[in-house]
């Protein structure tokens, strides 16, 4: 037995049939039912700003009260500006950047912890934050294992993530890139799905929107709402969203329209008896015009220049009138009842219950691996520019510092490309800030909507680095190594591989941090170049240890994880291998040394002599490793504390 949908897609405009298959919906859509989520109310919801130019406070939102039944789909619509973004995201219990918020969001007429409603809701943001190098099904898929619906069989939740695809029009995209800045993927309108179906599947009790059907044309509109509807009325899901100006057939899926201009309410109540309301008013809706374009247009005054004073006074009345209303005393009057309602331990009984299914912090580290892992060989942001990068440093330092000998006139040579081996590696991690960013956006997101922490984040992507970047290490060596002709053993050859290795782990850690801090391309990209600028001049090649002076030296040299790789590098180099010196003659009288060694009787220079003068002695190896697993874990610690501060 089949219901069949019709849905006409956005972005190739042809109609196709969907065949959805009720009790194929029944399993993927079991996981929301038996909710003890009953309502969400609020009351006195007073949101105030400082005005950017008067920098008086300013209220954008305006006692708003309102209440939405488990079951129903509300719509928040108005003006641009009006403050609905900052009402949802009040309702949503999310950052605001407000100077003060007066509110009361109340579950069950019970006032939840912030935890206990982010397990309980999510968020669909208006620029949904996707990984541009999943295909849509993992996309489902990394969402459903992040989230408490991970301990469930995974032949349950290939069902929900079937049905939503098939709900959602993206059966045929289902194996698609979501698109990545090289790599062209899905459609705009196919993304806003694939962000609404990825927090569905999450389990939500609440789901709110911010402008879903942005991106979309009226019939991929009309079926994303339409599917809203149909889970949240067979499910007892309760969907709040922002929508602006939607069409006829959209406006008239919601159960309940809550109309705001300049922050105050208008109207909240059924959308099938705002009609009633209005011509009460004296402002019937005409017929054959789209109400929500009426509506709109009424309590607009952005573009009444020419009678913007009596337009605002028209909004006042308005206003005034919603508030002096038998419908108005009613919404207040249910908002009361839901709070006395209430049943003693509703919250509690939720809360233990959500706990108990969400994945440990183990799972949430190996899931996050996984994802990471499937994005780091597909997006060449990631790694693969990268690797061909490095690549090309390889053979340029071999073929540049060819085949250098054991005389003496090599040995400023090979200190030069110890140098460039170490300072421009880690230099060059300025390109990992790109596929950080794109991490970060997307922990943001799945942060607020309480799927991991910051310290899931911080581990795993400590833990996807590493094989990648001992494949960097290696690569770069096996080229640059032996062509540049450093001392010839394998114990060295693996000594500089390690070495390069810390130096590699350290700066994508500043990297890390540098962009937990200012999460801006631009920026954490010039902060991280110039700290490895600022390291490559105080490590000990621009100016040696020895003469460096005392700020320098004891601000910056001693944490600069580039002094304690240049150093052991120098030692590897320099410690066990002996050059000759230049020679006019036979005899020792003739040699002409440049660095006076034990040796120079034989006309040679002890390696040793060149480290004297920078301060270097072998040794103390074990010592500079711990140092740099020091700064490594040091700057994972800092941007895990950057994460965990912000709001």
């Amino acid at each position: 037995m089949a219901d069949t949908v019709k849905n006409t897609s956005s972005d190739s405009g042809k109609d196709t049939v969907i065949d959805v298959d009720i009790e194929h919906h029944a399993v993927a859509e079991a996981h929301l039912r038996n909710t003890t989520v009953r309502n969400i109310s609020w009351r006195n919801v007073t949101v105030t700003v400082k005005d950017r130019e008067t920098k008086e406070p300013k209220t954008i939102v305006e006692n708003v009260e309102g209440i939405v039944e488990a079951g129903e789909i509300c719509a928040l619509m108005g003006p641009s500006g009006c403050g609905k973004t900052t009402l949802l995201n009040v309702l949503a219990s999310r950052p605001t950047g407000a100077q003060k918020v007066d509110a009361t969001v109340l579950v069950n007429g019970q006032k939840p912890s912030r935890n206990a409603f982010r397990e309980m809701s999510r968020f669909v943001e208006q620029d949904d934050a996707l990984i541009g190098s999943l295909t849509v099904r993992e996309t489902l898929h990394f969402a459903s294992r992040l989230a408490s619906t991970s301990s469930l069989p995974k032949r349950e939740r290939i069902a929900r993530i079937d049905g939503l695809l098939d709900s959602f029009g993206l059966r045929d995209q289902a194996n698609t890139l979501i698109g990545t800045p090289i790599r062209k993927g899905i459609s705009g309108g196919q993304k806003r799905r694939v962000g609404v179906a990825s927090q569905l599947i999450t389990s939500p009790k609440i789901l709110f929107l911010d402008e879903p059907t942005s991106g979309l044309d009226s019939a991929a509109s009309w079926e994303v709402i339409n599917y809203l509807k149909g889970v949240a009325k067979r499910n007892n899901l309760i969907v709040i969203a922002s929508i602006h100006q939607p069409s006829t057939s959209v406006f008239n899926l919601f159960d309940k329209l809550l109309l705001l201009s300049a922050g105050k309410p208008h109207y909240f109540g059924p959308v099938a008896t705002i009609d009633a309301h209005f011509t009460a008013l004296g402002h019937a809706l005409p017929l054959h015009v789209n109400p929500a374009e009426y509506l709109l247009e009424m309590v607009n005054v952005d573009f009444s220049r020419s009678r913007r004073e009596t337009a605002a006074e028209h909004l006042d009345e308005l206003q005034r009138a919603w508030s002096a209303s038998p419908r108005a005393a009613d919404v207040s009057a249910a908002v009361a009842v839901a709070e006395v309602g209430t049943k003693e331990g509703d919250g509690a009984a939720l809360v233990d219950a959500e706990a108990e299914r969400k994945p440990s912090l183990p799972s949430l580290i190996v899931t996050l691996v996984h994802r990471s892992f499937v994005k780091s060989y597909r997006d060449v942001v990631a790694y693969g520019i990268r690797v061909a990068m490095y690549t090309g440093l390889a053979i340029m330092m071999g073929t540049v510092w060819l085949r250098l000998d054991t005389e003496q006139e090599s040995i400023i040579p090979l200190i030069n490309a110890i140098f460039f081996g170490s300072a421009f590696m880690s230099f060059m991690a300025v390109a990992y800030c790109p596929a950080f960013l794109e991490d970060y956006m997307q922990f943001i997101k799945e942060k607020r909507n309480g799927l991991y922490g910051a310290t899931a984040l911080i581990i795993s992507n400590f833990l996807i680095g590493i094989p990648y970047l001992v494949g960097i290490s290696l690569l770069f060596s096996a080229i640059s190594y032996w062509l540049s002709n450093f001392r010839p053993t394998a114990a060295a050859f693996f000594t500089w591989v390690f070495w390069l290795f810390l130096d590699l782990l350290a700066a994508e850690g500043l990297v890390v941090f540098m962009t937990s801090l200012f999460p801006s391309f631009v920026i954490s990209l010039a902060l991280v170049a110039f700290a490895n600028g600022l390291f490559m001049s105080v490590n000990g090649f621009m100016v040696s240890p020895t003469l460096l002076n005392v700020f320098y030296k004891y601000v910056f040299h001693f944490w600069d994880y580039q002094k304690y790789v240049f150093e052991n590098m120098m030692i590897n180099e320099f410690s066990e291998r002996v050059y000759s010196c230049a020679s006019t003659g036979p005899g020792p009288e003739e040699c002409q040394c440049m660095w006076q060694t034990d040796l120079a009787d034989q006309c040679l220079i002890r390696g040793q002599g060149v480290l004297d003068q920078y301060g270097y002695k072998p040794g103390y190896m074990g010592k500079d490793v711990g140092i740099m697993m020091g700064i490594i874990v040091g700057y994972r610690i800092a941007a895990w504390i950057v994460l965990k501060l912000k709001k």
